[in-house]
């Protein structure tokens, strides 16, 4: 299940989350983020209760993007025990994602 992260529930379903959550910071508008969403999608049913998976658009939630400074999109956050814990960015295969992410959950 993919969980829709905003600026008003941010802190309560990814920084305070007792599982590790990678958040998908996108933008309706990027073609590579379009790619990679399916795979998302997957892995966040593949690996429910172990990680959380969230999206969060970038151009309704700049304060956030901001904040965590998301310079492009796609870029994939996992935040372990309410801190930013890896990153990468671009679209990727989702062996790239799970070699990249595998460790933390």
């Amino acid at each position: 299940m993919i969980t829709k992260v905003n600026s008003q529930n941010f802190e309560s379903e990814v920084l305070n989350s007792e599982l590790p959550v990678l958040v998908d910071f996108f933008a309706v508008w990027c073609g590579p983020c379009k790619m990679v969403s399916p795979v998302i999608d997957n892995l966040a049913s593949e690996l429910e209760g172990k990680v959380k998976v969230a999206k969060l658009d970038i151009d309704q939630s700049m304060d956030i993007a901001m904040k965590y400074r998301v310079m492009s999109v796609p870029t994939l956050m996992l935040f372990k025990d309410g801190m930013e814990a890896h990153r990468v960015s671009g679209a990727m295969p989702r062996e790239m994602i799970l070699n990249e992410f595998g460790d933390f959950f």
